[in-house]
């Protein structure tokens, strides 16, 4: 089995990554697989529970910042004809909330894996260890900042590893904090001189940031992770605005064609001439446009009474997104 030691650093730049399913679901199977433990400190899921609104606002808000940025320049410096432009960057801009909404579930997944991971937590004898470190401003103490939580991170693998058999139980410490625990001045995929001790022995692992954790899968596993990143790999790009407004508008006209129709034929039951001239005249132009738009056979029906139920459930779903009630389906 291997265990993972992750920083939160690397969780959060995981999280961030619009690909970062890749390895969140890849992670989960093997985790269900018994492949991979991780370890998790309960000072990581502090962390990450108290930084996460702050990053989740952050990427959402910077990136409706430079839709702004560049509106403004192109007002400024465009010349003639940048309507169209600034009229796709606003339509872009009105898209922030889902794609930012699409990209932070990554956060609730992070979350659900550190919650079911495996509990671990800093022992007297690594208080102590964090002390000395502290004394002798050794790494992740070396630096004029509170580094603690970092150094108990250390204690904890340190002692993980020491007490493990790491040719049954491999282990590896994943981090993006090179500041505090790589190599100064050289490789920061390098750990510290002040940590290298710890990862000296075959089967203890230093790698940096997401892309060493990649790495670190792809030593242990090979063809296996390869594959399951292949299941796995994929990229859920949220529709736009236009394409829910277009779907929404085809499905009204469809229903409202459908309900037309049927309200046709009870007046023509119910023999009221009057009122039937009256919905012909009505309804007349809006049924030839509907009839010349949607030409594929049956998109007109018609409907089953399953198919119509589909119709308007997708209609309910479409308005819902767009602001309505649940259920809402006038036409």
């Amino acid at each position: 089995m291997l265990n993972l030691l992750v920083d939160t650093s690397t969780w959060f730049d995981l999280c961030k990554r619009r690909d970062g399913q890749r390895w969140i679901v890849a992670l989960r199977v093997l985790v269900h697989q018994r492949d991979v433990e991780l370890l998790v400190p309960q000072l990581v899921i502090e962390e990450f529970e108290r930084n996460r609104q702050r990053i989740e606002s952050t990427m959402t808000t910077g990136v409706a910042q430079r839709f702004k940025l560049v509106k403004q320049d192109l007002h400024d410096y465009g010349g003639a004809n940048i309507e169209h432009v600034a009229k796709m960057i606003d339509d872009l801009a009105r898209d922030v909330p889902l794609i930012g909404a699409m990209t932070t579930r990554n956060f609730d997944e992070v979350l659900e894996l550190l919650r079911n991971g495996l509990r671990v937590e800093p022992t007297d004898a690594e208080y102590r260890a964090v002390v000395d470190r502290g004394v002798g401003k050794r790494a992740p103490l070396h630096r004029s900042r509170n580094g603690v939580a970092d150094a108990l991170l250390v204690e904890i693998y340190a002692t993980a590893v020491r007490e493990s058999d790491l040719t049954c139980n491999p282990y590896a410490f994943i981090t993006s904090n090179s500041d505090d625990f790589s190599a100064q001045g050289e490789d920061k995929r390098n750990p510290h001189l002040d940590i290298a001790t710890i990862f000296t022995s075959e089967g203890s692992t230093y790698a940096l940031g997401v892309d060493g954790l990649n790495d670190v899968l792809l030593t242990h596993f090979g063809a296996e992770i390869e594959e399951l990143f292949v299941e796995t790999d994929f990229v859920e790009e949220p529709r736009r605005l236009w394409e829910i407004t277009d779907a929404e508008k085809a499905l009204f006209d469809r229903l409202w064609y459908h309900r037309s129709l049927q309200h046709e034929y009870r007046l023509r039951e119910a023999g009221d001439e009057a009122e039937l001239d009256r919905l012909q005249a009505i309804a007349g132009p809006a049924r030839q446009r509907i009839e010349e738009t949607y030409t594929r056979p049956g998109e007109l029906g018609p409907y089953t009474e399953f198919e119509l139920g589909v119709l308007n459930g997708k209609l309910s779903a479409l308005r819902w997104v767009l602001g309505s009630e649940w259920g809402f389906l006038d036409t």
